[in-house]
């Protein structure tokens, strides 16, 4: 038994050497979609020389190439560049949200209440508890990395159990279940805006909510948490055995009287917007209803909710700063927004070139051509909807292994499946939907994933033989389990028609 254990480490280990050399190999995201941008370029010329075309499904109309290597195109390459990136969907949802989210997190709203949840939770649902704090702090971005995991080795060590199942628990609840939350965060309104441009590709006009998968979000939230305590206990901790290691218990960090305090005040600050968000939606006549049906589909609330996200988190986190004494001035509540928007630096590099691909793509038409292809081949091969949605929910946890950034697989991936799942009659939401399913699931074993190197880390410090090997083989467990029960319930989604969403079926 420990001879075929050893060959499997040893041939996980050459397996994933390979996949990380690989990964290595490509260029960065942002060169990735600068070289794209270019070869959308010359396919459109070659492509245009042709007799390429193909009939519209909706509109009857006969759809040709067009090409940029010619004056025109040249001109309308320099003349909108700026509004290419300007007029980015996801570029204003991520940067009005992130400002609200920097509020909570220089405040230290986030890190008071992830530290107050898993300390007063009862040592029988400690597991539960930080799989399930692990999925909630997604909505702050990837704070849940760098405070929430090293926790979770910390708590688990305390409680005389092995540390590694604590990080272990934590980062399938950070990672794995990325996709899964009760509230919506900054990668809801970036998602949906990549969503809604390629959309536009087949239906102009078209719109994607932030909150267009929120309530698949919500159900996965408990599915994943229950799934990542079952794992753990069942699975890892027996696979672990004692921890041996020199590594003594430290208690976790108690909050102090003004910790507290800030969490009163954010509490009651929480309260009063609740109300406020109450009165406005749940009168027929509220103001946050469409004014025009009285529906809170496509109303103010819906349309607006990274408007709610940044005055949401403005407000919690003022509170908090105000009375935990972390705020003194309202130059503080701005160094907050500002630090969080400082580290985005990279992330406008990446939009710039993805803005340009996804404009050339759409310039061309052959993301509509593409996608009309696809659409037809896919529809001769006589493969049902629940086949295509699990075929895709596992090319996209392929794809993850290579290419960690969800936003920008999504930017590559969506102006060719989005229009190609429409056309079958399935909408946008849904493709996103799965899509999210499928790259959530690999994170966990993904050696791409930016902060994979730092969960390396972690581990180290209570096994000084881990590696990646050791990682993959402890998180595998996790990403089979959450592929397999996330696929059932996007089935049985389907299979009973509910909507992911508010406002967004699953059929066009």
């Amino acid at each position: 038994m420990r001879k075929r254990l050893a060959f499997l480490n040893d041939w996980t280990t050459v397996f994933l050497s390979a996949v990380e050399r690989g990964g290595n190999a490509l260029p960065h995201p942002a060169t990735l979609f600068a070289i794209l941008s270019g070869l959308v370029i010359i396919l459109s010329g070659i492509a245009a020389s042709t007799s390429l075309e193909v009939v519209h499904p909706g509109t009857g109309e006969t759809i040709r190439p067009v090409s940029l290597l010619t004056t025109e195109g040249l001109h309308r390459i320099l003349v909108e560049m700026v509004t290419n990136f300007t007029g980015f969907a996801p570029l204003g949802a991520v940067l009005v949200s992130m400002l609200g989210i920097g509020v909570m997190e220089a405040s230290g709203l986030i890190g008071s209440a992830l530290r107050l949840l898993v300390l007063s939770s009862p040592k029988r649902l400690l597991t539960f508890v930080i799989v399930f704090s692990g999925v909630l702090s997604n909505t702050a971005s990837e704070i849940g990395y760098v405070l929430l995991v090293p926790l979770g080795g910390i708590i688990f060590l305390g409680a005389g159990r092995h540390p590694i199942a604590g990080l272990a628990a934590a980062f399938a609840g950070v990672s794995g279940g990325y996709s899964a939350n009760l509230l919506l965060g900054t990668v809801d309104p970036l998602l949906a805006g990549l969503s809604e441009e390629a959309a536009q590709i087949v239906q102009p006009g078209y719109r994607v909510n932030p909150a267009a998968n929120y309530f698949f979000m919500v159900v996965s939230t408990f599915v994943i948490s229950a799934a990542g305590t079952w794992v753990t206990e069942r699975i890892v901790i027996p696979r672990l055995g004692k921890y041996e290691g020199t590594d003594q218990n430290t208690d976790i960090e108690t909050l102090s009287d003004t910790e507290r305090r800030g969490l009163w005040f954010a509490f009651a600050a929480l309260l009063v917007l609740a109300a406020l968000v109450l009165w406005g939606t749940v009168p027929s006549d509220g103001i946050l209803r469409n004014p025009e049906t009285g529906s809170l589909l496509r109303s103010p609330f819906l349309s607006g909710i990274v408007a709610f996200i940044f005055l949401g988190g403005t407000w919690l986190g003022i509170a908090y700063g105000v009375g935990a004494r972390r705020f003194t001035s309202d130059a503080d509540v701005m160094d907050g927004m500002g630090k969080t928007i400082s580290t985005l630096g990279t992330y406008l590099v990446l939009v710039f070139f993805a803005a340009q691909f996804v404009a050339y793509f759409n310039w061309t038409n052959l993301g509509l051509i593409m996608a009309v292809k696809g659409a037809e081949t896919l529809r001769e091969s006589g493969l049902g909807g629940i086949s295509l949605m699990l075929s895709f929910v596992v090319l996209s946890s392929l794809l993850n292994l290579l290419m960690g950034s969800a936003s920008a697989k999504w930017a590559v991936m969506a102006p060719v499946f989005v229009p190609m799942f429409m056309l079958l009659g399935y909408t946008p939401e849904l493709t996103q939907t799965a899509y999210r399913i499928g790259d959530s699931t690999s994170n966990v074993i993904a050696p791409m994933m930016s902060y994979f190197a730092l969960i390396v880390a972690f581990f180290e410090r209570y096994d000084k033989r881990s590696g990646i090997g050791t990682v993959i083989a402890t998180m595998l467990p996790y990403s089979v389990v959450f592929l397999i029960l996330w696929s059932i319930m996007l089935m049985i989604w389907m299979l009973l028609s509910l909507p992911v969403g508010p406002g967004a079926g699953l059929y066009l």
